[in-house]
């Protein structure tokens, strides 16, 4: 492949012993119908398992990898943007898997300017996925100041990251603050299909830990971002939840 020529997307993969998972999350990729037009970026953080052995043996993709020291997922997203060609970024969890909507919502790529975002399907043990407001259907900056979208939904611009990257002091919300900041971008409009583009695995590490620094920042975000419209809307909607709770 002449990949500074074809390369729609980019699809970025944040590993660390992940040889359980990493195998079936590539072959989801492999399937889909729109393979020759993206790319797989790899950034291990030095695993000791046989993450390694199978990215060297696997065929099938336009995939380039590395494996160094890092300060967690954000540092190693950041790191495979630095190395991405494609129109669009796009971030996908070694336990998770490409559905065919997928290709289906890469068709409509457009704008090199727009956002585009999909639905997920997710698999968790402890909760009802159903229920879970970040999974289906389309965000507003107020539903966003009330949920964290599924990362894995979205497919950004390359040119959104000419303006910023993942911010690392938030070890497990780096995605939803970086989402609260784009969506109170108007240089980027947002567009979403209601396509099933992954299987999300809602066990991962974001379920299992707090950003706490996120927490004592979000309102700032919120009011920083989008405005004292949505934040004013938002401090409401809290104050009567607190109401309903007592």
């Amino acid at each position: 492949m002449e990949r500074n020529k074809k390369v729609l997307i980019s699809i970025i993969i944040a590993t660390y012993n992940a040889e359980q998972h990493l195998m079936a999350c590539l072959n989801s990729i492999v399937k889909q119908s729109n393979k020759d037009f993206f790319e797989v970026i790899v950034v291990d953080g030095m695993s000791s398992d046989q993450t390694i052995q199978i990215l060297n043996d696997f065929k099938g993709l336009c995939l380039r990898w590395k494996s160094e020291a890092d300060q967690g997922i954000y540092d190693a997203l950041n790191k495979g943007i630095g190395m991405a060609t494609g129109k669009w970024l796009y971030f996908l969890g070694s336990d998770d898997r490409l559905l065919p909507g997928f290709s289906t919502l890469a068709d409509q790529l457009k704008d090199e300017n727009t956002v585009y975002y999909g639905n997920s399907i997710g698999r968790s043990q402890d909760m009802d996925v159903q229920t879970y407001g970040l999974l289906q259907g389309e965000f507003s900056a107020y539903r966003l100041a009330k949920f964290c979208m599924n990362h894995q939904s979205i497919l950004y611009p390359a040119k959104v990251f000419q303006k910023r990257k993942y911010d690392l002091k938030y070890k497990v919300l780096a995605d939803y603050a970086f989402n609260i900041r784009l969506w109170g971008d108007r240089q980027f409009p947002k567009v979403f299909y209601p396509f099933k583009i992954v299987d999300y695995n809602m066990d991962g590490f974001s379920s299992m830990h707090i950003d706490q620094q996120f927490e004592q920042d979000k309102l700032r975000l919120i009011r920083k971002e989008m405005g004292w419209n949505v934040f004013l809307r938002f401090m409401f909607r809290r104050f009567k939840d607190r109401l309903k709770s007592r």
